[in-house]
């Protein structure tokens, strides 16, 4: 069966408000087998409607509607379905009594007209209760296509997916199962993490599907399957990601939604390790991420943020002659400032930036978007240079981040020899 999803509002298209409903029902089918073929989003107009769903029907078998089912004026799809299955409305008495009785729990001892019409529902519908508002759901049926309607507040809509469209469509109309992993990858620009995989990807099975979704410092890797039997896909789905962990594993941090800095804590947390940093181009940022995990206090104990040389000097105890030989972007000063800060606040590791974000004060020894990283720990220090962009805010967090995706693989590797 092919699905459609069309959101109703003005507020979407002037940009007031976000489309989260559709993401949402897309990714909710997906996980009962259904796909969905295509996304409207549309003005509170009859023509509009009625144009978009003669469109959807043609395509798809299933439409699902949000939006337009308040009771002020301006919401009208209602009164346009009506109209479209040639309908009328009819005040449903059984759903009066829900209302006032929300109403009563509200601590409202009546309701007004405009209320009350929200009982006034098309005869040839199913109606679906709305628990905790007083837009009803309603669900057509006409020559084999399936229109589907709910308000396009997203806690109503949720609510009225989970307990009624939901579980009816699973049971009707799934066609086999749905598979997709994840995996995130840090540090190598989509081109050349796709030259990298080449032969990988070209001899993946044809029934799974690869999608590189890049944003600014990351490229998510999506590996979806479809079938009938879960265990089996979810055996090729593991095969190939074990291969692709051994391909590129530098570059892997985790799947799905996992994040850096959760890792790096739990990891810390487990072998009960404490850390701090000392910044100097990042400005903080790479403070900002290890401390916005929570719990962080049992593992973060501070950091210093040193961007003039002479706080480097003063308060790291940075060498005067390291930073006039080689300069405050180098391996030397990074390591001084990351081991200085390591004993300053006694912890296990630390972690030191130095670099130039940007957009002015780079060389030609030292272009914009170098920086020196370094990490200290139990088994020394070592430091690494990045070789980044032109733009300031960008540079910042993908240095961070590389500092942090580098700091997890140490953490990982130390992890193992504990073990």
């Amino acid at each position: 069966m092919k699905v459609s999803i069309v959101t109703i509002g003005d507020e979407i298209l002037i940009g007031q408000i976000v489309d989260t409903n559709s993401a949402w029902i897309a990714q909710r089918l997906n996980e009962i087998g259904l796909q969905v073929q295509k996304i409207y989003s549309i003005s509170d107009t009859e023509e509009e409607i009625v144009r978009t769903l003669n469109r959807a029907s043609q395509l798809t078998d299933i439409i699902l509607i949000t939006g337009g089912l308040g009771p002020t004026n301006d919401d009208i799809t209602k009164i346009t379905l009506a109209k479209f299955f040639k309908d009328t409305l009819q005040r449903n008495e059984e759903v009066l009594r829900h209302i006032k009785t929300l109403f009563q729990k509200f601590g409202a001892k009546k309701i007004n007209k405009l209320n009350e019409q929200q009982a006034d529902l098309p005869t040839k519908c199913k109606v679906l209760l709305n628990p905790i508002g007083t837009a009803m759901g309603m669900w057509f049926e006409e020559n084999n296509k399936h229109f589907i309607s709910m308000p396009g507040v997203p806690r109503e809509m949720k609510g009225m997916m989970t307990d009624s469209v939901l579980p009816s469509l699973q049971s009707n109309y799934s066609e086999g199962v749905f598979l997709h992993r994840t995996i995130l990858t840090q540090g190598v620009p989509e081109s050349i993490l796709a030259e990298k995989l080449f032969e990988w990807e070209a001899s993946l099975p044809k029934q799974i599907k690869l999608a590189y979704l890049p944003s600014e410092n990351r490229v998510r890797l999506r590996l979806s399957i479809n079938g009938k039997d879960e265990f089996q896909l979810n055996e090729v789905l593991k095969h190939e990601i074990e291969k692709l962990n051994t391909l590129i594993p530098e570059h892997i941090y985790g799947e799905e939604k996992d994040r850096i800095e959760q890792r790096v804590g739990d990891l810390l947390r487990k072998n009960k390790s404490t850390v701090a940093t000392a910044e100097s181009c990042t400005g903080g940022y790479l403070a900002h991420l290890i401390s916005s995990v929570p719990g962080c206090s049992k593992y973060f104990r501070g950091s210093v943020l040193a961007y003039d040389n002479k706080i480097k000097q003063d308060i790291l105890g940075v060498k005067q002659e390291s930073l006039k030989e080689y300069g405050a972007v180098s391996e030397q000063v990074v390591k001084e400032m990351a081991m200085s800060v390591k004993q300053m606040m006694g912890v296990d590791y630390a972690l030191s930036t130095s670099g130039i974000a940007g957009p002015s004060g780079g060389s030609e020894e030292k272009p914009v978007g170098t920086v020196w990283a370094a990490i200290v720990g139990p088994n020394g220090v070592k430091a690494v240079k990045y070789q980044l962009g032109v733009e300031r805010l960008s540079n910042i967090k993908r240095s961070a981040s590389a500092v942090l995706l580098d700091f997890l693989h140490q953490l990982e590797s130390d992890d193992k020899k504990i073990e």
